[in-house]
């Protein structure tokens, strides 16, 4: 005899509220007209968040993404001038992906989107029950993987 999933209509819940949250996202991105898709602006924050320019192997294990995706998303942001590519000052075959002026302030737009984003997704609960689910939220986040809490990666 099998036992009913438990865990299935939550995890519908959560993939539903994801796809939500994308779609929100995508619509205050195209309303502020920057012409960057989710995943460029990924990678956008992925770069903002490296300590120094990353390779492109770097990008493509941190968005955990085949390296050609990352080549694409890299072309793209270079043609519209957010990224540049600039040689590695320790060996000249490197090729590292930096951020420019115009990349820093696509962030600003960017962080922009995703706060009205939120708001709009959270519109509907209290202080209460958003206090809770920050908390649900950051034990889900942390989360641990063989019992050991998944770790932040840096570039």
């Amino acid at each position: 005899m099998t036992t009913p999933d438990s865990d299935g209509p939550l995890a519908d819940q959560l993939l539903r509220l994801t796809r939500r949250v994308h779609r929100i996202q995508k619509r205050h991105l195209a309303q502020r007209g920057l012409g960057i898709t989710p995943a460029q602006s990924r990678l956008l924050r992925t770069l903002a968040h490296c300590d120094a320019p990353p390779r492109m192997a770097d990008l493509a294990e941190r968005l955990e993404v085949v390296p050609r995706a990352v080549t694409t998303l890299v072309d793209a942001l270079e043609v519209g001038g957010k990224v540049r590519r600039v040689p590695d000052p320790t060996n000249r075959r490197v090729i590292r992906i930096e951020l420019t002026d115009d990349g820093h302030k696509a962030l600003l737009e960017l962080h922009g989107a995703r706060r009205l984003a939120a708001e709009e997704i959270l519109a509907p609960l209290t202080s209460e029950q958003r206090e809770l689910l920050g908390g649900l939220l950051d034990t889900l986040v942390e989360g641990a993987v063989d019992g050991v809490p998944e770790r932040g990666r840096t570039c």
